[in-house]
């Protein structure tokens, strides 16, 4: 039977022993960029005895690892010596045990490590979604999620003739639309809950820019649409069910800046009640740095060994979507199928590698609770 209304907590996770954060550098990179707002913030954030700081949605903490290390420095050398207690959160099937062995200097860049560097540093993880409040009223002072809440609690339905609602009929998009805005304001409201008055959220969220592009679509070959092709590929060829092809709808919604900014441009609505308010929204492009160091090293770089960098990265995120699209079949099948789904797609971009990549558009948020 198909599951349409799949809850996003049961099933999906980033791919884990530390193989997400090291193969989405694009991730990092966009994560870097955001560090002077973090910085700004933290300067007018009213003190507390213990400064407490989140990060939503943080997969095995890899991508972000830098960015924390370099504010939590900064924080000890102004002669700060605040206790500080930072929260990473994700769904309960995340690999925590790759963060924690991160954050301790076991595993990844050590000198990042910022629990080992640093004194009355505490590091704590919740296995619960962030579509939920999971920290006491009024004890947070910076919370920050990058590249995770686009995520909707659940599939409002199933996509018929593509992968993701980028891809769908209207009718399909528009129950999309207004699941990810019901989570949109569930979300704020409790960020809200969770933040002190004058506490700051900073998101960089996927979404539509502008011009109309979003992950993998700017300009060049349409990442979602090669998704499909290739899992529609395995179907015509009798390998998959058509069920399974449309089990593999991804539980995402892409916003636009206007579906961002609505519940606080509505001065009536639950969020702007509740005190939050929008200090700036604008987006961000960021390079595929796999196409850059293509482009940069042709003379001695195949279009095979581009490919071959340019799948994991998109591997790392997608590949449960596939995973549990084949729920009913045996764990060696299930791998058998997934694995020559993504090699037909790495075939492709070998024989004609030119347009595809995965830049990145986020839709970055700085939110203050008044």
């Amino acid at each position: 039977m198909t599951n349409t209304n799949l809850n996003t907590q049961s099933v999906l996770s980033m791919k884990g022993e530390g193989y997400y954060s090291q193969k989405t550098l694009g991730a990092k990179n966009a994560i870097d960029k955001t560090q002077s707002i973090i910085e700004s913030a933290l300067k007018v954030i009213p003190k507390t005895d213990i400064l407490k700081m989140a990060d939503y949605g943080s997969a095995d903490g890899g991508t972000s690892q830098e960015m924390w290390f370099n504010i939590i420095e900064k924080i000890k050398n102004s002669g700060d010596e605040r206790q500080i207690e930072i929260l990473y959160t994700d769904l309960a099937s995340n690999d925590f045990s790759v963060l924690f062995r991160m954050m301790q200097g076991m595993q990844g860049n050590l000198d990042f490590a910022y629990q080992k560097k640093f004194s009355n540093i505490f590091v704590h993880g919740c296995g619960t979604g962030f579509h939920e409040q999971l920290m006491a009223n009024n004890s947070l002072s910076l919370g920050f999620s990058a590249t995770a809440m686009h995520y909707v609690s659940e599939r409002p339905c199933l996509i018929n003739d593509h992968v993701h609602m980028v891809g769908s009929n209207e009718e399909e998009k528009q129950k999309f639309k207004n699941q990810a805005l019901k989570d949109w304001e569930t979300i704020l409201l409790n960020r809200s809950r969770e933040l002190i008055s004058g506490g700051r959220f900073i998101c960089i969220n996927f979404g539509i820019d502008e011009d109309g592009r979003y992950l993998g679509n700017t300009g060049g070959h349409n990442m979602f649409n090669n998704f499909t092709k290739h899992w529609k590929n395995l179907e015509k060829d009798g390998f998959i069910t058509n069920e399974e092809f449309v089990n593999a709808t991804f539980t995402q919604h892409y916003r636009t800046l206007d579906e961002f900014r609505k519940p606080f441009d509505d001065q009536n609505s639950e969020v702007t009640k509740s005190g939050l308010i929008l200090k700036s929204c604008k987006t961000m492009f960021t390079d595929c740095p796999f196409k850059i160091h293509y482009n940069n090293n042709k003379s001695t770089m195949s279009s095979r060994d581009y490919a071959a960098s340019l799948i994991p990265t998109m591997r790392s995120w997608s590949e449960t979507v596939f995973k549990t699209a084949l729920e009913k079949r045996n764990p060696d099948e299930i791998t058998r199928i997934v694995d020559q789904f993504y090699n037909s797609y790495m075939e492709e971009i070998s024989n004609s590698p030119e347009g595809h990549a995965m830049d990145y558009i986020h839709i970055v948020m700085d939110i203050q609770k008044v």
